[in-house]
């Protein structure tokens, strides 16, 4: 059997991944190694390992990596910890395949150390563009640690051989997380409120910011805008918490004010897919800058007000309303949002990345693809159609 390693290290990418790990699980040929690592293992962020193993998955490696310090300092020690960990657990498993997802600090960690044990890379969501984070950096340089690239739409593909991959090495899957869609039920609204005694209210606004890694040093007067939009807004809101990044501690804290001060707000730390994914599709719209508002919101059909830089790039569908920092920008863009007939626009409104078909794509190719030198030695791919300017 070949043995599959899986690198999980946040409730965002185990949630991409679950529709890709079922099928793996379902597949007699391909034996599933899951590594659990970086928030999954802080009871800061929920411990959420224990989701997955409610899930029926077992657990084949834990990598402890995250330290809870968010300074840059502490990232760095983070990524280096996480290289140490996820090499100790390559000797000792020594998967055939690895698959990665996205562009978080550990997932970067996770490749890296994968490099010198000669372990071909699965990337999942390469050729994306995030020119506010940090995660863009290292999102193209997983691409160039990897050797096999399973992109979401045809303008992510173009930009994975724009970085020197060879054609055959691209897949187009689509987005795993569609997936999601056709195998679970979302919760009405009573069953919603009962399972996590949250009310919904309506109308209601979704809000998930995350910390900015580009202009870290600005995340306390981003957040001091966001929620002074929100306030003059008043409209009943519940906050999701950010990621492990750069000044995560002051946005928390300060949600956390918010929270306490302002009765028709709540704030839940770990939603997991199918509540994420049903408070989704009950929001009258989505407020904040995550991707989950680009990829997944718009098989929702529901308004996103996507908040400064950190999705700058992406692809979008017209359910997105790109917005500044400031208070003023925020509540005209969450107006148009809850709009009667913004919202009716949105009517048949097709997701750019994809069908929810993309787990039997990436799993077929992790199952028929040939490990050997061809796959592990890479060619840099030349685009021939490009000239420059300047001094030969």
């Amino acid at each position: 059997m070949r043995k599959v390693g899986v690198v999980t290290v946040a409730r965002s990418d185990y949630g991409i991944y679950l529709p890709v790990l079922r099928k793996i699980q379902a597949e007699p040929d391909l034996k599933l190694h899951l590594i659990v690592a970086g928030m999954h293992l802080s009871y800061q962020f929920g411990s959420t390992i224990a989701m997955i193993e409610a899930d029926g998955f077992e657990i084949g490696e834990q990598v402890d990596m995250l330290l809870s310090s968010d300074t840059p300092q502490g990232i760095s020690k983070s990524m280096g910890l996480g290289l140490i960990g996820f090499s100790q657990a390559y000797a000792r498993i020594q998967p055939d395949i690895l698959v990665v997802v996205g562009d978080r600090f550990e997932m970067h960690a996770a490749a890296l150390a994968a490099l010198p044990f000669k372990i071909p890379v699965a990337h999942i969501h390469g050729g994306e563009v995030t020119q506010g984070a940090m995660d863009d950096a290292l999102r193209h340089s997983l691409t160039k640690l990897s050797h096999l690239h399973f992109v979401s739409t045809q303008e992510y593909a173009h930009r994975v051989l724009q970085l020197g991959e060879e054609p055959w090495r691209i897949i187009i899957s689509g987005a795993p997380s569609l997936d999601n869609l056709h195998s679970v039920r979302l919760l009405q609204k009573h069953e919603f409120e009962a399972k996590y005694g949250l009310l919904l209210h309506d109308p209601l606004l979704l809000v998930t910011f995350h910390p900015v890694t580009l202009e870290y040093e600005q995340a306390e007067w981003q957040t001091t805008e966001l929620l002074a939009a929100l306030e003059i807004c008043a409209i009943p809101v519940i906050f999701t918490l950010p990621n492990a990044d750069t000044n995560r501690g002051n946005i928390v804290r300060m949600l956390e004010t918010f929270v306490k001060n302002h009765a028709s707000a709540q704030m839940v730390d770990n939603l997991g897919t199918l509540g994420y994914f049903s408070l989704m599709a009950l929001a009258t719209a989505m407020v904040g800058n995550s991707s989950s508002g680009i990829i997944e919101a718009p098989s929702f059909q529901v308004p996103v007000v996507n908040i400064g830089t950190r999705q700058q790039g992406r692809v979008k569908a017209t359910n997105v309303i790109d917005t500044g920092y400031r208070r003023d920008e925020i509540g005209v863009a969450i107006k148009k949002a809850i709009q009667p007939d913004f919202r009716e626009s949105l009517r048949g409104l097709v997701n750019p990345y994809g069908n929810g078909q993309a787990a039997g794509r990436i799993v077929e190719r992790l199952k028929n693809v040939t490990l050997d030198q061809r796959l592990l030695a890479k060619r840099f791919y030349d685009l021939k159609d490009v000239s420059f300017t300047g001094v030969n």
